[in-house]
């Protein structure tokens, strides 16, 4: 059984991973939001106003009440930017699985935290939620977030033509991952 337990807030050698908050709407969409580099990866696009955005934050500040609600904001220690997001969801109760997703503003691709920020994910996920699987999937035009995928364990199970439509009403292939608690497991104790 799934051990929801809400957004808790999550700490790595650099970033911390916590709660969006309504005062970060501005930051959320000049940092990611609005950037077509970043949103071409998902279905809605980019942000064309700040109200946009607000409603989004709204939302989502919204269902943390909800136990059920994982959805961080990724803030670099260093500086206290807000540099992207990271959520679990589509749990499926019967088979105690979900899904990953996140962004991370440009200005700050290539540096790891999108890699370190799954990483602390996919460890709450397995230890805490005790999730059996995690799975993710990743346009293959941007084939940096399977590289991501593949660092913190997950392994290409197949792709599926034409899984999304972007904004642009481009159908987009998709690489689909994904990672067994077992295994996680598994890969800890030979770290050790």
């Amino acid at each position: 059984m799934i051990n929801y337990s809400g957004t808790q807030t999550l700490e790595t050698d650099r970033l911390v991973l916590r709660k969006i908050e309504l005062t970060d709407a501005q930051r959320v969409f000049d940092h990611w939001l609005s950037d077509d580099r970043v949103m071409d990866n998902l279905i809605k696009g980019a942000h064309k106003s700040v109200s946009e955005t607000i409603e989004r934050v709204t939302e989502i500040v919204s269902k943390y009440d909800t136990q059920e609600f994982c959805y961080w904001g990724i803030e670099l220690k260093a500086s206290g930017e807000l540099i992207g997001a990271i959520d679990l969801f589509n749990f499926d109760n019967k088979t105690e699985n979900c899904e990953v997703g996140y962004s991370i503003g440009y200005k700050w691709w290539n540096k790891g935290y999108g890699t370190e920020a799954l990483r602390a994910v996919i460890e709450f996920g397995f230890r805490h939620m005790k999730i059996h699987k995690i799975s993710a999937a990743h346009n293959t035009d941007n084939p940096a977030s399977g590289k991501i995928m593949r660092k913190v364990g997950m392994e290409q199970e197949g792709t599926i033509k034409h899984m999304i439509r972007n904004a642009k009403n481009h159908y987009k292939d998709c690489a689909v991952y994904g990672l067994l608690q077992e295994d996680y497991l598994k890969m800890l104790n030979k770290k050790v």
